[in-house]
């Protein structure tokens, strides 16, 4: 529990000091506004940018591991989509939702906590993880809600969809910085000081918002089920999901295949709460799901790491 407390603390002080900006006046909804899309057009793309540049064809190698911890996505995202659909709400909506239970404080919390548990040895685990969180699942949602919010365009929507798409720092950033780690390109380090010194601020921006947003908005208590049952999606289904895959199904090496479970076990990142801000989309229920799944899993994810430890 004292890993899983050093590496969740740093998150809930964030959070707290986003809410007491926010209750103080201190910051107003403006700020807010502008500290979110801070983190969307500057921060996040930096971020990926240079997680996508340091990719290695060995890492990518890891076919096992990577379709494991894909497959524990795919079945969290889908059931949290497909019971959004159920609610009613709109596909741009559910996928939301479905980022919700899919989406792991990888970046944040995940790497600190391998090399606590694990050693430098799961470094390599956690970078791929952190790949697959927040680029290709990110992408893949992106492409989802632009699908929906652009279908009534006419029969210029695909037209219009991939116009945005291609506006997009948030697709454009990783993909070059894909090219530059599978070409093995070097990245001046002017330009990689650049990157690392503006996404260091993604993650303490995004999590100063969900604060700034709890303090602004009252969680609505019927949003409570919902919230829970993102939360038992991502720190349940995702997690054992993965295990099934990492021992039952696919050939993965023993420190690869604990680090996939621990990982797919983390808490819900920011990244679905800085989506749904940047489209516009209701951000209540993630912003308490974010908040609920942190503070349950000091226990789960404590549990799990002296299981796997």
């Amino acid at each position: 529990m004292h890993a899983v407390l050093n590496a969740a603390l740093p998150i809930f002080a964030l959070i707290l000091a986003g809410f007491l900006s926010g209750r103080t006046a201190l910051f107003g909804p403006a700020a807010a506004d502008s500290l979110n899309r801070f983190a969307i057009y500057l921060a996040l793309p930096a971020l990926m940018f240079g997680a996508m540049a340091k990719i290695t064809p060995d890492q990518v190698a890891q076919v096992g591991f990577a379709a494991a911890f894909a497959g524990g996505i795919a079945a969290a995202f889908a059931v949290a989509f497909l019971l959004g659909l159920r609610r009613s709400l709109r596909a741009a909506q559910a996928c939301i939702e479905g980022l919700d239970a899919g989406y792991s404080n990888v970046g944040f919390m995940g790497i600190p906590l391998c090399l606590l548990v694990f050693g430098p040895a799961s470094l390599p685990a956690a970078v791929i993880a952190t790949l697959f969180t927040a680029c290709v699942l990110f992408l893949f949602a992106i492409v989802v809600i632009e699908l929906d919010l652009q279908k009534g365009a006419g029969s210029g929507t695909a037209r219009k969809v991939v116009r945005a798409l291609l506006r997009n720092p948030l697709l454009i950033a990783p993909l070059a910085g894909l090219a530059v780690g599978l070409t093995g390109t070097a990245v001046p380090g002017p330009v990689e000081r650049f990157a690392a010194l503006l996404g260091g601020a993604a993650s303490p921006c995004a999590l100063v918002c969900i604060g700034l947003f709890l303090a602004q908005e009252r969680v609505v208590f019927s949003d409570i089920r919902p919230m829970a049952v993102l939360v038992v999606l991502k720190l349940v289904l995702q997690p054992a999901v993965t295990a099934l895959l990492v021992y039952h199904v696919f050939a993965v090496p023993d420190l690869w295949a604990r680090a996939a479970v621990l990982l797919s076990a983390l808490p819900i990142g920011s990244g679905p709460f800085t989506l749904a801000k940047l489209y516009g989309l209701e951000a209540g229920v993630t912003s308490g799901a974010i908040l609920l799944s942190h503070l349950a899993s000091v226990v789960t994810v404590s549990l799990l790491v002296a299981w796997l430890a």
